[in-house]
């Protein structure tokens, strides 16, 4: 929001200022039950971080998976790690608050990283399906083609696709003035929620929604499609439904993670501004904040058997030998 203070807009109208703070109205309409929505909700949040963190120390620490797709899936969890640490900790404490405010510049906080986090999942579920495409494609030179230095470059520009995305909208959105009562039928400062309590709206708001969702989510869509036309002819070649299985089994998980990105993202950002619903929003987001980072690391866990390997080896690591307790060792 620098970009307020250094090219601030006119506010025109003396009852038009500048907002100190939000309040969240998203579970307003079920207060006998947020105790309990607040138990399920902190569940949910500690599995997702025991889930993701558990994976990204197991890529850390065996040799085995140090592969691109591996490398991409711990970037993945620790992105949507960081991603639920913006929004679930402050909603949770909201649940439990009398008076579930947010200052203006925490708001604009929460937005620029959630527009930041979720652009670079987008584009990075997109270098993810470029690496399934060449593993599948180009088997024999995927080492060649996958190198370090080409996986660090992906990833470095899905953060810059996000970074630009969160630096060009969120001061557009908050350097509009905005009304007296500024109080957000949501959960969280998301863009649409934000801009109906702002003046000036109706044509700048849906411009910018729309521009997000083309760039942040139709994009990669369009070079994850490319990647699995590319897989799909290649494996038709393939005689033998063994070798056909085999190779779709290697997409299974990310092609599994990409389409329940894309079902909640696009129920949100991808519609006609004219069938919004504030609240089939804030029950959507609840997917795609808790549930969905939940579900990934199930996803990879369950569909892929490198991994479980992985984590069945760290297991029996932790566990203590008996040849540990010198009474008790065999004569």
């Amino acid at each position: 929001c620098v970009v307020c203070f250094l090219f601030p807009t006119s506010m025109g109208s003396e009852n038009q200022t500048m907002a100190t703070d939000f309040i969240f109205l998203g579970f307003s309409s079920l207060a006998e039950l947020q105790k309990l929505l607040f138990g399920v909700f902190l569940l949910l949040y500690l599995l997702t971080l025991s889930m993701n963190t558990a994976i990204m120390t197991v890529i850390r620490v065996e040799r085995s998976l140090h592969t691109p797709m591996y490398f991409f899936l711990c970037v993945l969890s620790f992105s949507e790690t960081c991603y639920t640490l913006v929004i679930v900790p402050k909603m949770l404490v909201d649940l439990v608050a009398e008076r579930k405010a947010i200052s203006f510049l925490g708001c604009a906080v929460q937005m620029y990283f959630f527009l930041l986090l979720g652009c670079s999942h987008s584009f990075l579920l997109a270098a993810m399906g470029y690496d399934r495409c060449v593993a599948v494609c180009r088997p024999l030179a995927y080492s060649s083609i996958m190198t370090r230095r080409l996986c660090a470059q992906l990833v470095a520009a899905s953060a810059l696709s996000g970074l630009l995305v969160a630096q060009l909208v969120t001061p557009l959105v908050f350097c509009s003035p905005f009304q007296a009562s500024r109080q957000l039928d949501h959960f969280f400062c998301d863009i649409s929620p934000v801009l109906q309590v702002a003046f000036r709206h109706t044509d700048a708001g849906e411009a910018v929604i729309v521009a997000l969702g083309v760039f942040a989510l139709m994009v990669p869509l369009m070079l994850i499609l490319a990647s699995y036309l590319f897989i799909l002819a290649d494996v038709l070649r393939i005689p033998s439904a063994t070798g056909r299985h085999k190779a779709f089994s290697t997409c299974s998980a990310h092609l599994a993670v990409v389409v329940v990105h894309y079902a909640c993202a696009s129920l949100i950002y991808l519609r006609p501004g004219s069938s919004s619903s504030s609240g089939q929003d804030a029950l959507i987001s609840v997917t795609y904040t808790i549930l969905t980072p939940l579900l990934n690391p199930m996803i990879y866990t369950l569909r892929n058997k490198d991994v479980q390997a992985a984590l069945r080896k760290a297991i029996r690591k932790t566990q203590i030998s008996p040849e540990c307790f010198p009474g008790k060792r065999s004569r």
